[in-house]
């Protein structure tokens, strides 16, 4: 692993008995002593501790000072209206290509003169090299490299950060503000990947170790790894970027038409002009061949990543393949996310998953298979 990059929290890591794994460059904890299992019940049922430093966080600033004009700019690279996005607020994004593919999903937060986004780590290089190749004329694009990034998750995270940065328990799901601390400015966002109520919080680097251990301090956050934020993921049936969406999935196949808004769609106020405008639109209009769908397996064993999909027990050609898949804790059972045809994509639908040669039942259901919490 010596190729790889450290966080700034990577010496607290060690030192809680984090099990380091490479992940998206760098040597990310997959688990600490508490194991995966008791780790995704804990962020559940108290509060978990995440380091997502390894994400990327970028700042648009408007060369003209409007910060309607970095909206504007940015919509030319996502079918999303930012136009609207309210001062305080961010919104759930993802850049198309030509091909109407996914190149990255992102949050984007309105702060007043500027917008900030979050970009996945996999992903960040292209991405900013992809913002700075079709905005530089409209904004200053600025990578923010002396900051780290922790998301605090669960149902205890609004008292535990509270305590830390007045004024937090305030905010509502998908609020974004900048709160003084003891630790510097915190950016704060009320939004998370887990399901769960929580933040994401921005601390400059230089006191990420002595904040994380300030949270660490309160009896009701553990340290949280990998391996339980996948699983929490998933059954809040949110996508992982390169396994459930990607340069060969539309947002339209994805299911994730919820994040295109009215003003971006056919007859809109601004409808069109993104990359895969036409096919994007073409597929909001006249469905999709294929679509993302949640299944429970029989039994107990989980389906996982490219396990193959059929319609019945018998028959030779697979209609889909699984793109996630693992045990979720919370609901007592295995759980998957892949795609199907269209024509088996039917909440209710029984397909069968090829596991070790065998033909295994699994039955298409809504997502999230958890409730998910969000503060509103």
């Amino acid at each position: 692993m010596s190729d790889l990059k450290r966080t700034g929290l990577y010496a607290l890591h060690v030192e809680l008995g984090g099990k380091m794994v490479p992940f998206a460059g760098y040597e990310m904890p997959v688990q600490f002593p508490l194991g995966v299992m008791k780790e995704h019940i804990h962020c559940r049922t108290q509060a978990g501790l995440f380091d997502v430093s390894h994400m990327g966080q970028v700042i648009l600033r408007p060369r003209s000072g409007d910060v309607a004009d970095a909206a504007l700019a940015l919509e030319a690279l996502v079918p999303v209206a930012l136009l609207e996005l309210k001062e305080g607020r961010q919104r759930y994004a993802f850049f198309t290509d030509d091909q109407g593919g996914i190149l990255d999903d992102l949050m984007v937060a309105n702060r007043g003169d500027h917008l900030f986004l979050v970009v996945n780590a996999a992903c960040k290089e292209a991405d900013i090299a992809h913002l700075r190749a079709h905005l530089s004329e409209t904004c200053e694009i600025e990578e923010i490299t002396d900051r780290a990034l922790l998301a605090l998750q669960g149902p205890a995270a609004e008292t535990a950060l509270e305590a830390l940065a007045p004024g937090v328990a305030a905010m509502k799901f998908m609020d974004v503000a900048v709160i003084a601390s003891d630790f510097g400015d915190l950016w704060v966002s009320r939004s998370g990947y887990t399901g769960e109520d929580g933040y994401e919080v921005s601390v400059t680097g230089g006191q990420a170790v002595a904040f994380a251990r300030a949270l660490l301090a309160d009896a009701a956050v553990e340290p949280i790894g990998l391996g339980a934020r996948d699983s929490l993921r998933l059954e809040a049936g949110l996508c992982l970027y390169g396994n459930d969406i990607d340069q060969t999935t539309s947002p339209v196949e994805a299911a994730l038409t919820w994040g295109i808004q009215k003003a971006r769609r056919a007859g809109g106020a601004r409808a069109g002009g993104f990359p895969g405008a036409d096919r994007i639109l073409g597929e909001l209009e006249n469905g999709t061949t294929r679509l993302r769908i949640g299944l429970r397996p029989d039994g107990r064993a989980p389906m996982r990543e490219g396990t193959e999909l059929f319609a019945d027990a018998s028959s030779a050609d697979p209609i889909g393949k699984v793109t996630s898949g693992a045990f979720g804790p919370t609901i007592e059972g295995p759980m998957s996310m892949g795609y199907v045809t269209t024509a088996h994509a039917a909440e209710g639908t029984t397909v069968f998953g090829e596991v070790r040669g065998k033909r295994l039942p699994a039955t298409i259901t809504a997502m999230p298979f958890r409730p998910s919490t969000y503060k509103r």
